[in-house]
This record gives C-alpha cells, structure tokens and sequence, in this order.
C-alpha cells in the first residue's frame, strides 16, 4: 500500500458511499466518497482532485447514493457559505491528507432526498 493509499475514504476512518453522477452526455459514473452525516442530513465533500464528480453532480444534481448495498435518489445541492463554514469545523480533516492533496479547498454538496 502506498502511503496516499492509506488516506483514501475507505482508509480514514467510518463508512463510504458510492455518489453516482450524470454526465452530459447521459453517461453515468461512479465514485467512492466518504459521507457526512449531521443530524441525519447526508453531505459530501470534494477534498482532493479528480473532481469531475463534484462538476458533473453539480451540472446535472440528480444523484444516486448507494450506501450498505442500498440505492436512493437525492438532489445534490451546493451548501450555503454558514453550511460550509459549520462542516469545515465539524468534518475534521487530517492535516496529512491535505498535504497530500496539495492543499485543494474543500467544497461541500448537500444530498436532499428526492
């Protein structure tokens, strides 16, 4: 395992989620993220790059989440700048793995169930 592998979501502690979005062009992609659950609210945070999932979800919001083998639709919507400020302090976030990331900015989307 190399030493970025073990900062991965399914290494850094708790559960993952795979985020399914939409492109464009009608294709759907996969990823692996890890969740954030508040008070029964379900956020993600896009912590490092790629995050093409992050744009896609945010051009076409119609996600899919599939979490303990159990599918449900949601509607990404980006946090208000109060949510993201909340979620910074809350979500924790190893200084380690940012160095790893290079230091990328944390951008939040909030998953409403549809």
């Amino acid at each position: 395992m190399t030493a970025f592998a073990a900062f991965q979501p399914e290494n850094i502690g708790g559960t993952t989620i795979v985020l399914s979005t939409t492109g464009a062009d009608g294709t759907s992609y996969e990823r692996v993220v890890s969740p954030i659950d508040d008070d029964g609210q379900l956020f993600v945070a896009a912590n490092h790059w790629p995050r093409a999932w992050y744009y896609r979800a945010l051009e076409n919001p119609n996600v899919r989440v599939t979490r303990e083998g159990e599918t449900t639709d949601y509607r990404a919507v980006p946090v208000s700048e109060q949510e993201r400020e909340r979620l910074l302090d809350e979500s924790g976030f190893p200084l380690v793995a940012y160095v790893f990331t290079g230091f990328a900015p944390r951008q939040f989307l909030r998953l409403d169930p549809r």
